[in-house]
């Protein structure tokens, strides 16, 4: 199982490497809204320190989930490119400089 944080932090990492793996390239994408669908089955621990956990769930494996409740949730993720300098996050381009008239 995977928690639902962890997925959609080697979805960060993937995206985070995307742009240089195109470099030099002629087309370029700018990277827009992100759709991941997954289903969720949520669980509760017990004990003094109980947390509400969230985990993707492989469609086949549903049937190991009857304990908990399972969810489909759509998450819409817009990735902005955040500069080291602190200035204003910015659109993420796929590959290479920006080209004339393009936006």
């Amino acid at each position: 199982m995977i928690e639902l944080a962890d997925m959609i932090r080697e979805l960060r990492k993937q995206l985070t490497a995307a742009p240089a793996d195109g470099d030099g390239e002629v087309v370029r994408f700018e990277l827009g809204p992100v759709e991941v669908e997954a289903s969720i089955a949520v669980t509760r621990e017990a004990g003094g320190d109980a947390k509400v956990r969230l985990w993707v769930v492989d469609a086949r494996a549903n049937g190991k989930y009857a304990h908990a409740e399972t969810q489909r949730v759509t998450l819409t993720l817009t990735p902005k490119a955040v500069p080291a300098d602190g200035s204003s996050p910015r659109t993420v381009l796929i590959t290479g400089g920006e080209v004339d008239g393009e936006r």
